[in-house]
């Protein structure tokens, strides 16, 4: 399948650095995600597209924003897939289970979203896919970039966290492996600071912040069994 991935962000970067697919980037590129006049002109050639694309800047008050990036690009996408024949590949992100009181629910688990337009436009981007597309892929996760940016982790948050290049490595083996609907994509459950601290000893404590979600943890039991 010719595959073409959209955003040049960490995780898009990545993915193109370990399999050298094709990318269209909105600053580089000037892809307009407002215009089916650019779909039409950057993917009538592809097979398969992988979204990246997303406002990620989580805690922003800017709804409209998320809300157009998030959500109505997802939707014109989705739609441009199914007439055209094109498997859609979606990174989600695990803070739809923010809102969960269930400690590492399921992909069957009823998501939540959290007090923010960014895991609640999130949310409606899986929905609609889920609901309207014939053929897709849908990769929640979280990643970090290698090495650590900072000089804090925090130790009392919970998550599937991994450096990206891990996290791209299992999208791609899912992508491989011809693998659709949804799917939690990390390692095991562990503390930001967990995952910094045997390559930086130095790394210090942080808490996370009052109002911040203190567990996005997610089951990776489907993922570990469709790649073993």
């Amino acid at each position: 399948m010719n595959k073409l991935i959209l955003g040049d962000g960490l995780l898009g970067s990545e993915l193109v650095k370990q399999t050298d697919w094709d990318c269209i980037s909105r600053s580089k590129n000037g892809f307009n995600i407002c215009s089916t006049g650019d779909f039409i002109s950057y993917f009538d050639r592809y097979d398969m597209i992988v979204n990246c694309i997303a406002n990620t800047n989580t805690y922003s008050t800017d709804r409209t924003e998320h809300w157009n990036v998030n959500y109505r690009f997802v939707y014109e996408l989705a739609k441009f897939c199914n007439t055209h024949g094109i498997k859609l590949v979606h990174i989600g992100t695990d803070y739809l289970y923010a809102g969960n009181d269930k400690h590492e629910p399921t992909e069957d688990d009823v998501p939540v979203h959290g007090e923010y337009w960014y895991s609640y436009t999130k949310l409606l981007g899986d929905g609609i896919i889920q609901l309207i597309s014939d053929d897709y892929l849908i990769c929640r996760c979280a990643h970090k970039s290698y090495p650590f940016l900072y000089e804090k982790a925090f130790v009392d948050r919970i998550s599937n966290v991994d450096y990206t290049h891990n996290i791209s490595k299992l999208i791609i083996e899912l992508i491989q492996k011809n693998a659709g609907g949804v799917y939690n994509v990390g390692t095991k459950s562990k503390s930001m600071y967990e995952l910094v601290y045997p390559d930086n000893n130095d790394i210090g404590r942080a808490f996370t912040p009052s109002g911040y979600p203190l567990d996005t943890s997610m089951s990776i039991d489907k993922l570990n069994k469709f790649l073993k």
